[in-house]
């Protein structure tokens, strides 16, 4: 099983395992060193470091044990849980986790995880019991791109039974988290309580339940394709879709291509409330401000069509910044790249503030204009318009701009980069 899933990743490349220490990860990682002598390959192993429980040193002390006698190079994480992301222990775990995944594993490299098919059928369980749509019930795929890395999963389809007489045949040892015998948390109490009992009923529940797993993941990659199909319909642009299209569809094919829009931007889904509430406001008149907000994302409808963007940190009234026109500027609103110079040559010292209200600018060949006609001319949507910072020079506007390099405006004797963006042009011709 470990030779074929090898035989998929690409030549050359690292392949990591994440290893907990548990019996999973501690198994996969023997076999993949093995697999690995077999068809030299290089291999990591990563570890990473919660700091939950006093046991936690206890597991990187294994791990760094069974590296040493594979030969596997070792790297640990430490991280941070958030206990207010208002995720859940479990889920604020895992977004670290992945975190810090990502830091490690390199575009092209492949990451394996050691979860088996018991863990696909509570997987499956807890998505149900949420009330998850086809793609929750998918639970976990056996592989998929991630963050331009290759995640897989080679033991999903062993159960935990064949993956403990594995190791038991090759004498390994492994620790076990104490955290597994609190069944406060909805995992645990699946799986050593619910699982067992289904178990005795039904003796086949879990490869059951991983089955229909797989069924599911098959419906929705076929939704997917559809959704495909009807987003290349309207303009394939998933920040942005005609209401006009949305409205020639099903009302379920609507709530499919919000959905797959969403996850094509790397945008949360919205609850299913949220996109009922969304989809009845396309409806809405089209003079109407509507917003429709969700954890970590919001849509717009604007000029007929429907925006998906993530969530935007309003602006702070009294923030502002010293700034010499040149060096990139993080702000809480996203990067200035512009570079701002006065046409005469040189730098100057300028200062960035929020938009107030009533600031005009003195174009070149133009005259005075006031920011609000200049933002309303280049089309700029008015949840950008929110963002706007203007820069000025000895007490005098000199240019306004949206972070990202998404629009900008300069005064008469002063100079805008990159793109050879002139006065009041905007970078993107549809910016926000």
């Amino acid at each position: 099983m470990i030779d074929d899933a090898l035989a998929e990743t690409p030549p050359g490349r690292v392949v990591w395992v994440a290893l907990s220490g548990g019996l999973d990860s501690s198994l996969l990682l023997t076999l993949a060193a093995a697999a690995c002598r077999r068809h030299p390959r290089p291999l990591h192993a990563l570890h990473v470091n919660h700091g939950l429980q006093a046991a936690a040193a206890d597991f990187e002390a294994h791990c760094r044990r069974l590296c040493s006698r594979l030969g596997v190079p070792l790297f640990v994480e430490g991280v941070a849980v958030d206990h207010d992301a208002g995720l859940g222990l479990e889920g604020a775990a895992r977004e670290a986790r992945y975190a810090a995944f990502s830091r490690r594993v390199a575009t092209g490299e492949t990451l394996w995880l050691a979860q088996h098919r018991d863990d696909q059928a509570e997987t499956f369980l807890l998505a149900a019991l949420r009330g998850s749509g086809v793609r929750g019930l998918a639970a976990m795929p056996a592989r998929r791109e991630w963050l331009g890395a290759h995640l897989a999963r080679p033991l999903l389809s062993y159960a935990r039974a064949e993956l403990e007489a594995e190791a038991e045949r090759h004498g390994l040892h492994w620790v076990d988290d104490p955290s597994n015998i609190d069944e406060t948390l909805d995992r645990n109490f699946l799986r050593r309580s619910v699982l067992p009992l289904l178990a005795q009923r039904w003796p086949h529940a879990a490869e059951a339940l991983a089955s229909s797993a797989r069924h599911a993941a098959e419906a929705d990659a076929l939704i997917a394709d559809l959704a495909a199909e009807d987003l290349a319909d309207l303009g394939d642009d998933a920040a942005c879709l005609p209401l006009a299209g949305l409205g020639r569809l099903s009302l379920a094919r609507r709530r499919v291509l919000v959905r797959y829009a969403c996850h094509r931007l790397g945008l949360p889904t919205p609850p299913e409330a949220r996109l009922e509430t969304l989809l009845a406001q396309c409806d809405a008149r089209r003079d109407a401000r509507v917003r429709v907000a969700w954890a970590g994302a919001e849509a717009r409808i604007w000029r007929d069509h429907l925006h998906l963007l993530p969530s935007r940190l309003p602006l702070t009234p009294a923030w502002q910044f010293d700034w010499d026109g040149v060096s990139p500027l993080a702000t809480p609103w996203g990067t200035v790249d512009v570079t701002l110079v006065p046409e005469k040559g040189g730098q100057a010292r300028l200062r960035l503030k929020p938009r107030q209200g009533g600031e005009s600018l003195r174009l070149a060949r133009r005259g005075s204009r006031d920011l609000k006609r200049l933002l309303q001319e280049a089309d700029v949507p008015p949840w950008s318009r929110e963002r706007l910072l203007v820069a000025w020079h000895d007490g005098a506007p000199v240019a306004a701009l949206l972070p990202e390099g998404r629009w900008v405006a300069v005064a008469a004797g002063w100079r805008a980069q990159p793109g050879g963006c002139g006065a009041d042009r905007p970078f993107s011709s549809r910016p926000g």
